[in-house]
């Protein structure tokens, strides 16, 4: 049993620091780094660069958040720690 618990904790924090990382990538990469060539293009009268800071990120965001509650909800059934 520990070591099925310790499985599942570190596919756990895999996933967790895998969504991590994309949320990094896309809330510092593209909304602060890019963000200088992607304001050569305009989404819905906004410079592309401010609308991934202002809109972009957020979307990215919820989409991590529907990721995570399916991985965990796959990962609970698989690990046998699931709710019925």
């Amino acid at each position: 049993m520990r070591s099925s618990l310790h499985g599942y904790w570190r596919a756990n924090v895999r996933l967790i620091a895998t969504l991590l990382a994309v949320w990094f990538l896309t809330a510092y990469g593209v909304s602060i780094v890019l963000a200088p060539y992607l304001n050569q293009f305009q989404l819905g009268g906004a410079p592309l660069g401010f609308w991934f800071a202002q809109q972009g990120s957020i979307y990215v965001f919820i989409l991590l958040i529907w990721i995570y509650a399916r991985r965990m909800d796959a990962l609970d059934r698989q690990y046998d720690v699931h709710e019925d």
